[in-house]
């Protein structure tokens, strides 16, 4: 057996596990994102029993594959209470969206508000506030977000950011496929004017990136823009499985490590991805970066998502001080190189948790 920390899935969205099998895999991110929206209008309740039983067993099936820590991020807060007493840490990102939202500050009040009443006591389950897009985001309610995330401290945000070529043409010029479904939704602000920089570029030059804000996906970042999110100490969350199912491309996994950008995995949602057992997210991540060391991409899956949570100081590794949220992976007869096994993509039968309590 190898023991190891429990895996940590720094981004997926459990609010959408209903749609498992539902999305079919596009050429083009916007053509997803429709056929997304389209199936969240025929499920307007954010509590029905379909979507509740759905993100409730999504929840089990990441633990059973060894993940002991999730960001999620939701629209709804409705995975909050299904999260609470699984065995699964999580930092749920309450994420806003409003390219013409009105009264942005009073949006971000709102949503404080919401995320402080449904704070569970006992601090596994822990709430902050997130934009989702630099392309479904105004600059003003970005600067809200930020100016809540710099009132909390013990926060941290995550936005999705240079996941699709569209979204580098929308930053750049303010043209594309974005432009057209923000007219098409009646989210096009007239007052908007394209910053004529990347993605990355954009939301650090107007304040909302540094150490506290996780930036997922990254498909599109070139040199400037990895060495801008390394010296702003952002982590990157990696999830290629879903960057193919999305039609965005792989992503520049060797990149990232040069660079020296902190590397985190997350599994999207069962939206886009076929299940949430990171160690499948862990095989194609070591088949996109052959020339990485697997105790990197190791430790990108635990210690490098547990501090990109805020959970560093308890979760991501094995030490004193620290939960002894450990779990067991089976390794057969013969393997000479364990830590590559273990990116071979594991399946859940091969793993169990250790319980400190009867192991003691």
């Amino acid at each position: 057996m190898a023991l190891l920390p429990a895996l940590v899935n720094a981004h997926t969205h459990l609010e959408l596990s209903y749609l498992a099998g539902a999305v079919r895999p596009a050429a083009r991110f916007p053509d997803w994102i429709r056929a997304v929206m389209a199936a969240r209008r025929a499920h307007p309740d954010p509590g029905a029993p379909t979507i509740v039983s759905a993100a409730r067993a999504a929840i089990e099936s990441a633990r059973a594959s060894g993940t002991g820590l999730v960001g999620d991020v939701s629209n709804t807060l409705v995975t909050v209470p299904l999260l609470a007493g699984t065995g699964v840490a999580a930092r749920v990102f309450y994420e806003l969206l409003g390219f013409n939202a009105a009264d942005p500050e009073g949006r971000v009040r709102a949503a404080r508000e919401a995320i402080d009443t449904g704070t569970p006591a006992g601090g596994d389950v822990r709430l902050s506030l997130a934009p989702h897009a630099p392309y479904s985001v105004s600059p003003g309610l970005l600067a809200a977000l930020r100016g809540d995330l710099d009132a909390h401290p013990g926060d941290v945000s995550t936005v999705h950011v240079s996941e699709s070529a569209d979204e580098v043409e929308f930053v750049a010029r303010g043209s594309g496929a974005w432009r057209d479904l923000l007219t098409e939704v009646g989210a096009w602000s007239q007052a908007w004017e394209p910053p004529g920089t990347s993605p990355v570029a954009y939301l650090a030059d107007v304040g909302f990136l540094d150490g506290r804000v996780i930036a997922v996906h990254a498909v599109q970042c070139d040199g400037d823009d990895l060495a801008r999110l390394r010296a702003l100490g952002t982590t990157i969350v990696s999830c290629p499985r879903s960057n193919r199912h999305v039609g965005v491309g792989d992503p520049p996994i060797e990149a990232f490590y040069a660079a020296g950008v902190d590397v985190a995995f997350g599994t999207d949602s069962l939206a886009s991805a076929a299940d949430l057992n990171l160690f499948a997210e862990l095989a194609v991540a070591r088949g996109l970066a052959p020339r990485v060391p697997a105790r990197l991409l190791l430790e990108s899956a635990t210690m490098g998502g547990a501090r990109a949570l805020g959970f560093g100081g308890e979760l991501g590794s094995i030490e004193p001080g620290k939960r002894a949220a450990i779990i067991a992976v089976r390794v057969p007869p013969g393997v000479g190189d364990v830590e590559e096994y273990l990116l071979s993509g594991i399946a859940p039968s091969a793993v169990a948790w250790l319980d400190a309590r009867t192991h003691a």
